[in-house]
């Protein structure tokens, strides 16, 4: 193994899909994006069938706590043996230069493994290696449970480096002419285009290694090298196992590194979008729930359309205060726009996400989801009995910054681009020996 202690990384052995595989439907997205459209999983276990995929070495979300858990977790297991012993899935060593182009634009990444000895998620954690977002330790054990018995770990982590000299990945970006291709394919129902390249361990892999170690130095004594972007409860999930299995199979063993994709935060093809929240099944007056928790601070304003609620919420995120979109829930009208003066937190997110928890905990709404897109929350919010909550953005500029300055933010407060610019999962790395 070729491991860099210092910046807590390995250089993987990846696994990949050999070249009869089709790989439009071996890869697919990140298995917590549409956990409230049961119609796109349909539609992607149609497209894909019985032909090899990630599809089956995954648990969509969807079917978390759901009958026959247990089962598709042992059978998952057992095709992922399969797909080893079969061939299906062959190995290589070193990183991989990633591209994912989508609607005009190009998000450059690298294959790396994380040393999981310098990852922290909890709250004010100062490692190497840092969450950007609160972690809900409740939705740790089955991510956990399904990797505990697998052979191969499939990542959708996106990590981020605040890279504004493009010193890491962007040279190799340039000499991408230069590399052997692995894999270049259109990924499922329009969700663009992937690319992935060898990168040789002369030259370019020490330039990486170099670009890293000046990024460490330049952020100081106790710098925040890697934050985890999307995926943070996978990660999390990772470092939870391995902390299980240290004492007894020792400090060198692969479950000790967690295999992600490294992004540079100020790369143009990387966009944050905001999570947004859905409520179903509400059993309280949500708004009047708004008004007796926020008084005189809470301002709600009816507008005509869901264009004119998406409007104000994005030309408020600059204002003193902050301001929700509202859509459905009964209110006296379909879209509302509520601003709340001297909130409980520093972003949006963290003051709606306190007052769900309380209207939740009130036993106000059957459930909540976290979706993406202003379209499907306006969509599911609209149906009746349901709420739809639209948040601002977040300048992804500002992103290293209010971590290093307030710890993780709130849970769901970002999303590293739309549901369909989700991660596809496409390689694997072995963490059983």
């Amino acid at each position: 193994m070729r491991t860099h202690p210092d910046l807590g990384i390995l250089i993987p052995r990846v696994y990949l899909p050999g070249p009869d595989i089709d790989l439009q439907r071996w890869a697919v997205i990140a298995v917590d994006q549409f956990t409230s459209q049961p119609e796109y999983w349909a539609e992607v276990e149609r497209l894909v069938g019985d032909a090899p995929s990630t599809l089956h070495l995954t648990l969509p979300e969807i079917h978390l706590d759901q009958p026959g858990e247990a089962a598709r977790i042992g059978q998952i297991q057992a095709t992922t043996r399969r797909y080893l012993e079969a061939g299906i899935l062959r190995p290589r060593e070193g990183l991989i230069y990633v591209e994912r182009h989508l609607e005009g634009r190009t998000r450059k990444g690298l294959m790396l493994a994380l040393d999981l000895e310098r990852y922290e998620y909890t709250s004010g954690a100062a490692s190497l290696i840092r969450a950007t977002e609160g972690t809900i330790v409740e939705r740790l054990p089955p991510r956990r449970k399904i990797r505990a018995g697998a052979a191969l770990e499939l990542p959708h982590i996106l990590v981020l480096i605040d890279d504004p000299g493009r010193t890491v990945i962007e040279p190799v970006a340039a000499a991408r002419d230069q590399l052997k291709k692995l894999y270049d394919f259109e990924l499922m129902f329009g969700s663009g285009r992937l690319a992935g390249y060898a990168v040789p361990e002369a030259g370019l892999e020490a330039g990486v290694v170099a670009g890293l170690r000046g990024l460490a130095r330049a952020a100081g004594p106790e710098p925040m090298l890697f934050a985890a972007g999307d995926g943070n409860h996978s990660l999390a999930a990772a470092k939870v196992l391995w902390e299980e299995l240290k004492p007894a199979v020792g400090p060198d063993h692969p479950a000790r590194y967690a295999l992600v994709e490294v992004i540079n935060v100020h790369d143009e093809g990387l966009s944050f979008e905001p999570i947004h929240r859905v409520l179903f099944g509400l059993r309280r007056d949500f708004f009047a729930f708004l008004r007796q928790a926020c008084g005189a601070r809470l301002r709600c304003t009816g507008v005509a359309s869901a264009a004119a609620l998406i409007e104000a919420v994005a030309a408020a995120r600059d204002q003193a205060g902050h301001t929700i979109g509202l859509v459905g829930g009964g209110s006296e009208s379909r879209y509302c726009v509520a601003q709340i003066a001297d909130p409980s937190a520093s972003l949006p997110a963290g003051t709606i996400q306190d007052l769900l928890d309380a209207f939740l905990a009130e036993g106000g709404a059957e459930k909540i989801d976290y979706v993406h897109g202003e379209e499907v929350t306006v969509r599911l919010g609209s149906q009746p009995g349901n709420l739809g909550l639209c948040l601002p953005h977040l300048d992804k500029a500002d992103l290293f910054r209010t971590v290093l300055q307030d710890g993780a933010m709130p849970r769901k407060t970002f999303s590293l681009g739309e549901a369909h610019e989700k991660r596809f999962y496409m390689e694997a790395r072995q963490i059983v020996l």
